[in-house]
């Protein structure tokens, strides 16, 4: 056997474990918490991931044909698949969209014709499409990078924030890595070694992110009104008990929630604990997943209050908004929104006009969340 077969056997091998690895993965996750948006998204990354495995070796896009369309476009697809799945991971209030499906649509079409179109016939545009592909797939991992830095400070559930960082910033590495690899011309110096090198990466990253995964499991997709997690982990205790009524006295008396860009850590050193411990204490005790719900439940009761109060109907919105916490109006409008079903203003007419509609309105919204 030369040397070039070995590194060809070697490639194959890790491949096929990858794909095998990522199937299985998929399939766990999907038949375990396959309801959460976030677990039926990361479904779909680990098949995206097993096709990009297959069509990534050394060769492959020299024997595109019609029967490798599927896995090209999962493959192709995959980075902004990534990307949704990084928001839905660490967003609870995170639901796809027709606009998300429209961008997954148009990536893979570009890549389809580049490689099904413009390559076997030559074309002068292949090289510049595949430029532009590169270019996206970069742009969707670092814009999944943002978004796990962005909220991670914000995240209750410590299972999710002990794993968030590696799970999606190795994945997004491997891949800037892998693209930037390709917008130089390494993978042309030394196909068959730049491909196994490609695929041993891709069997570590396969590897501990299923391992990570599947034993956080049981907090990483629970998503929004789930129950608090954790709780066998790590049981509240009495002195917990203490600083929960501490908590509440601040919530309910300081209304301490009014305070512009009030941190976790704030609030922390404000009761005299550490901000892992309180972390705890609003994820275990009040069932909250980060800590803008944990803020928002409260800044929304007390504007829900206000606009229901007939002697506050002289009282701009915007007005409402600041003194209950908010920064600005945009927020709060999608905040109320996203608790009530209605804006502020309908709230307040529907109040208003038909109170009967408003509570029965009010009751289907809870339902939903």
């Amino acid at each position: 056997m030369t040397n070039g077969d070995a590194l060809l056997a070697a490639d194959m091998a890790l491949r096929g474990g990858v794909v095998l690895l990522l199937l299985t993965l998929a399939a766990v996750v999907t038949r375990d918490r396959g309801r959460a948006p976030s677990a039926r998204l990361g479904s779909l990354f680990a098949i995206g991931a097993a096709a990009y495995a297959v069509c990534s070796a050394a060769g492959f896009h020299d024997q595109a044909a019609w029967w490798t369309a599927p896995i090209l476009a999962l493959a192709a697809g995959n980075n902004v698949v990534f990307w949704m799945f990084a928001r839905a991971l660490f967003d609870d209030a995170f639901q796809p969209r027709w606009r998300h499906l429209a961008i997954w649509a148009a990536v893979v079409a570009l890549a389809s014709v580049r490689m099904l179109v413009l390559r076997p016939e030559g074309s002068p545009l292949t090289a510049p499409v595949g430029v532009i592909l590169t270019l996206l797939s970069i742009g969707f991992a670092g814009a999944a990078i943002v978004q796990t830095l962005a909220t991670w400070r914000d995240d209750l559930v410590e299972r999710r924030r002990a794993i968030r960082v590696f799970v999606v910033a190795a994945s997004a590495v491997y891949t800037i890595l892998t693209n930037g690899a390709e917008l130089v011309g390494l993978d042309r110096l030394a196909p068959r070694t730049a491909s196994l090198a490609g695929a041993a990466g891709l069997a570590a990253i396969a590897l501990a992110v299923a391992w990570s995964v599947l034993r956080a499991s049981p907090g990483l997709f629970d998503g929004r009104g789930s129950e608090p997690t954790n709780r066998a982990d790590a049981p509240l205790t009495p002195a917990d008990d203490a600083y929960l009524a501490a908590l509440d006295r601040a919530v309910t008396y300081d209304r301490i929630y009014r305070q512009e860009g009030l941190s976790i850590g704030a609030l922390a050193a404000g009761l005299g604990l550490p901000e892992y411990r309180l972390r705890r204490l609003i994820n275990q005790g009040l069932g909250h997943r980060n800590f803008s719900s944990f803020l928002n439940e409260h800044r929304i009761g007390e504007a829900k209050a206000a606009l229901g109060d007939p002697a506050q109907d002289p009282v701009p919105i915007l007005t409402i908004a600041l003194d209950a916490g908010f920064a600005s109006l945009g927020p709060f409008n999608r905040a109320f929104k996203a608790e009530t079903g209605m804006t502020p203003t309908e709230y307040r007419r529907l109040r208003t006009e038909q109170a009967p509609v408003l509570e029965d309105r009010l009751q289907v919204s809870a339902s939903r969340n």
